[in-house]
């Protein structure tokens, strides 16, 4: 699973990086991803990666300024001409739904999949299951609405132990596919196979959480607890807490001290202000790792492996 940052920069493109927009590339073999805002341009910035439209599933919106929603019409557009038939999820807040319709009907735009639209009015808890993961979502500190995601994949079956199954007696086939599903089998000598002696320990899930813009609050550390990956604003330099709280805002010193309360395993810093060179980021990454050491601050086309924790026994 890997996390690929197509836009890192607060408010306006700048020469140094695009606007907001980051995608969660799912395991093999699925290769689906998901998208996660959709600042000015960021279907341009796509083209940089080998991340392909008709396998996008979902697009999670955090706030409606701008800089997070102008390239999502044209994205959305975009992918029925990338051969995108399967239906896309979109969640975001109250009046995202309205921003679609609008630009759509006035540009006669049509899709040749279904998007259905979820929009979120407040502290909502989880939005989203399925098989693979569960998404909850909590409201932040920002001058508008504005939320973070929390993303947990499911625990997966350990890997069969081919080796013990050929010693009981059992050849590749569907007998394998209904081990896989937690389901005991019988062998042609009538021995009865239970999944949890013949495949290794369950693969343990991980959890990623992406922030929208806020200023340090309750939920923000709430929605990081024991994260693989937090993925938290850092508009400004330490030191300039009271203009990022200003305009509803973190420093690099405070995203790095979410991510040391939560107990997080890796901090990805984003949303700078147009005001730091990639150059100066060097120095964004010291100050934030005297209270956080695992920390990356983020340029675009930037991707980050995300590691499972250790096995369950």
């Amino acid at each position: 699973m890997k996390m690929w940052f197509l836009g890192t920069g607060a408010g306006r493109p700048s020469r140094y990086r695009n606007v907001t927009a980051a995608a969660l590339q799912h395991p093999e073999p699925v290769c689906s991803w998901w998208l996660f805002d959709a600042g000015e341009a960021t279907q341009h910035q796509l083209m940089q990666t080998p991340l392909k439209l008709n396998k996008m599933e979902a697009v999670f919106i955090t706030h409606l300024h701008g800089d997070h929603i102008y390239g999502l019409p044209g994205l959305l557009s975009s992918r029925s001409f990338d051969g995108g038939v399967t239906p896309v999820q979109l969640f975001g807040p109250i009046g995202i739904k309205r921003y679609i319709d609008t630009i759509f009907s006035i540009s006669a735009t049509q899709l040749d999949y279904e998007l259905v639209i979820h929009e979120l009015s407040g502290d909502e808890g989880i939005i989203f299951e399925d098989d693979r993961f569960k998404v909850e979502v909590g409201l932040l500190e920002h001058r508008v609405i504005s939320f973070g995601y929390r993303i947990t994949e499911r625990d997966q079956p350990g890997k069969l132990l081919v080796h013990k199954l050929k010693e009981l007696g059992l050849e590749a086939g569907p007998l394998y596919g209904k081990l896989k599903q937690g389901e005991p089998v019988t062998s042609p000598s009538g021995v009865i196979i239970r999944p949890e002696d013949v495949t290794g320990p369950s693969l343990v899930g991980r959890v990623i959480t992406i922030l929208g813009d806020t200023k340090p609050c309750d939920n923000a550390y709430k929605l990081a607890i024991g994260a693989d990956l937090l993925v938290h604003e850092a508009t400004f330099a330490a030191g300039l807490e009271e203009k990022a709280h200003e305009f509803g805002h973190s420093t690099t010193a405070e995203a790095a001290a979410a991510a040391a309360k939560a107990d997080a395993k890796q901090l990805v810093m984003t949303h700078f202000s147009g005001r730091y060179s990639n150059e100066e980021l060097s120095r964004l990454e010291a100050e934030a790792a005297v209270y956080f050491p695992e920390v990356k601050a983020a340029t675009d086309f930037l991707h980050i492996e995300i590691h499972r924790g250790l096995p369950k026994e």
